[in-house]
């Protein structure tokens, strides 16, 4: 029901995500609603469906950012800690920090520093986008998403933006027990979200989910 959900705006295309009941969640509904996807997104933001960024990295579709956040829900509560691997343009970044405020912390990584300058860009677009950059609620930087981002954590929540090829042991030992991380996985010819839970006596299971198409998670490219 995803291709129905486009619409011309960011509140349609958001009620949309509603009425087909790929958002469920009244807390994900009104984070969506305050970051416009077209501060975000160069092309058809309001298409459900990925579009380009440059570097050849995308925004992901919008029903693909709401099963992110329905997901990792229960471990975003203010005064949380989430890290966003594959940050791209920002979005996702923008909306988990609305679900962890006040008080929570999202640190966006991308390899590529366009991307990361993209990012803070980006949030200087909304009055919201800037409050969360100037007062720490929000944070891009350069590195190695494989390799999480170790100076912040342990994170209650990480959303790994690009398809992994295995379970990268950085990720989950950089999660907070309990915690939650989402992140899609190279399985042969085909990607799956994986959902994988540190309990807190530090016991990890791993559920797979649906089949996806993600850009892979690499480092930066080599001259």
């Amino acid at each position: 029901m995803a291709w129905r959900c486009s619409g011309p705006t960011n509140e349609a295309l958001i009620e949309n995500l509603t009425r087909n009941n790929l958002i469920t969640q009244p807390r994900v509904q009104r984070a969506m609603l305050l970051v416009d996807r077209a501060h975000y997104s160069p092309s058809a933001p309001y298409e459900d469906s990925p579009q380009p960024l440059g570097h050849r990295a995308t925004i992901s579709a919008p029903h693909m950012h709401a099963a992110a956040c329905e997901a990792l829900l229960p471990f975003l509560h203010p005064g949380a800690r989430v890290l966003d691997i594959g940050s791209g343009s920002g979005y996702l970044t923008h909306v988990l920090a609305e679900l962890v405020r006040p008080g929570g912390r999202v640190v966006g990584v991308e390899h590529i520093e366009a991307l990361v300058e993209m990012g803070v860009r980006n949030s200087g677009k909304s009055v919201e986008g800037r409050e969360l950059v100037e007062g720490g609620g929000m944070r891009f930087v350069r590195g190695d998403g494989r390799l999480g981002w170790e100076g912040e954590g342990p994170y209650d929540a990480i959303h790994v933006g690009a398809a992994a090829k295995g379970f990268h042991q950085a990720l989950i030992d950089q999660l907070r027990a309990p915690g939650r991380l989402f992140m899609p996985v190279e399985e042969g010819h085909m990607q799956h979200i994986y959902v994988i839970d540190k309990k807190e006596d530090g016991t990890v299971t791993r559920t797979k989910e649906m089949c996806v198409r993600y850009v892979p998670l690499t480092d930066a490219p080599t001259e």
